[in-house]
């Protein structure tokens, strides 16, 4: 925890991280959570700490979860491009287009 996080107890902190995450990952933005964790009997500076808090792991989530689509998007793609340039017999669309789709899919989700 932080020394922002004033006048709460550990418990009451940790109940109310645990109660936000729970908001966040049933759909509601961050406005919503704040609201509820004032509600809740939070003051304003600590819901806003908490939900920042967890706004930035989100979004580190998303942002390592975007990075793995344009490692494995390229690999299949350049994969499926080396093999149809190998001259083996075969045309490996599936891997060229799956691989480009995930890549550029990545690439999107990464600069939201």
């Amino acid at each position: 925890m932080s020394e922002n996080i004033q006048t709460t107890t550990a418990v009451d902190i940790n109940e109310m991280y645990q109660y936000a995450t729970n908001l966040f990952v049933g759909g509601q933005n961050s406005y919503e959570v704040k609201t509820a964790l004032m509600t809740r009997g939070l003051d304003e500076g600590n819901a806003d700490y908490i939900v920042q808090q967890l706004d930035q792991q989100i979004n580190n989530a998303h942002k390592e979860r975007a990075k793995k689509d344009m490692l494995y998007g390229a690999l299949w793609c350049v994969g499926g491009l080396v093999l149809t340039l190998a001259h083996i017999g075969f045309i490996f669309w599936g891997a060229i287009v799956f691989g480009g789709i995930q890549f550029f899919r990545g690439v999107i989700a990464y600069n939201r």
